[in-house]
């Protein structure tokens, strides 16, 4: 990855996307970077085909603006949050199944995956931090100490640790298993929109209203980097896979790609005709994509291969288009069958569930029948 990252080339536009009728809120990649999903404010979810000529998928479900969407980290499910207090998981395929979580009091501002794919964490406007487990369904618990609106959290990679940024001006660090909080940042000079942990877990970046961004160590808690490259409120960031790279999005119309090594802003790219509300690289790091008050998303390549001559491009492109139509149809009767055992498993832990609540029951029954012929 090292090796990738040090290549970072001059990144250039491959796509616009054009389909939400209001501001987009969240762009995410699906593992195999065939798909990415948007969220927006128009109350859709839509889930992008990479490949040309697909046709993209607008999910219905969600009765106000979708305020983020994240993908399973196996691909099979999308997570989505929205302002009519819901979480949704969805299964990413032409029925646009869901399943509707319900706990928080608010808006639901972020969403995401553990890495192990088991657990959900959200952030909330009703001031929580909420766990849920994923193949249960089940809201496991609350955490409880930011005092404003609490606009997003994320696990650290290893799973232990949950960060949180508020509208209090604070980032909180959890303690996943313990539930205690064991740190508050509070050097931000406004509102905190984001954060995320570095690929590492070692340390958090957050995206500020004072127009900063800014570096901390989470092992001992100080302040490593702080970026003053925006003119506008920060609204979103994103570690690229590699860990040397950051990219930042702002009102400012802007994305940034901010040098961690050497610790300098790389490029300023423009695209977007208003603010840039959202920004994500996809999980090995050779794109990224970005959406904002304009309504369309830009997918971005940030490293093209070296390009090959054209004599060898020709005698090679006709073998490679057959092997990867049948490598495609191949991949996609996979996928949907997974998504059949995925809905097969969720139906069985439901019954499950029943069964054990019916069988605690019973054993409850029978004791009382046993203690009132003792009596």
């Amino acid at each position: 990855m090292a090796a990738a990252a040090a290549g970072l080339e001059d990144p250039s536009l491959e796509k616009h996307f054009k389909g939400h009728r209001d501001a987009i809120t969240s762009v995410d990649f699906s593992l195999n970077k065939k798909q990415l999903a948007s969220g927006s404010m128009d109350s859709c979810l839509m889930i992008w085909s990479m490949r040309p000529q697909m046709r993209a998928y607008r999910f219905v479900g969600h009765k106000d603006a979708v305020m983020c969407v994240q993908f399973s980290p196996s691909g099979h499910l999308v997570a989505s949050g929205s302002r009519d207090k819901t979480v949704r998981l969805w299964v990413p395929n032409v029925k646009g199944e869901s399943t509707v979580f319900k706990a928080h009091t608010a808006t639901v501002r972020s969403v995401q995956f553990s890495s192990d794919g088991q657990s959900l964490v959200t952030a909330s406007d009703d001031k929580t931090v909420k766990v849920w487990t994923v193949h249960r369904q089940k809201f496991l618990f609350s955490l409880n100490q930011h005092i404003n609106w609490v606009r997003c959290a994320k696990f650290s990679p290893d799973g232990r640790l949950i960060a949180s940024a508020s509208d209090d001006k604070t980032i909180k660090l959890w303690d996943k298993t313990s539930r205690e909080c064991i740190h508050s940042f509070c050097e931000h000079g406004g509102f905190v929109n984001h954060v995320d942990f570095h690929p590492s877990g070692t340390c958090i970046a957050a995206a500020g209203t004072d127009n900063t961004v800014k570096v901390w160590d989470v092992r001992m808690n100080r302040l490593l980097q702080h970026y003053q490259v925006h003119s506008a409120v920060v609204n979103c960031l994103s570690f690229h896979p590699s860990g040397n790279y950051l990219i930042t999005a702002s009102n400012d119309s802007t994305l940034k790609i901010l040098d961690l090594l050497e610790g300098r802003l790389l490029y300023t790219l423009h695209g977007h005709q208003g603010p840039a509300t959202c920004v994500a690289f996809s999980r090995i790091g050779d794109f990224f994509a970005s959406g904002g008050s304009d309504e369309q998303q830009s997918e971005m390549d940030c490293g093209d291969p070296p390009k090959k001559n054209k004599t060898q491009e020709s005698a090679r492109n006709q073998h490679q288009q057959e092997e990867e139509t049948s490598l495609a149809d191949t991949l996609e009767h996979i996928v949907g069958q997974l998504d059949v055992l995925t809905q097969t498993v969720s139906i069985l832990e439901q019954r499950l569930t029943l069964t054990e609540d019916k069988l605690k029951e019973c054993l409850e029954n029978q004791q009382k029948l046993m203690h009132s012929k003792g009596n």
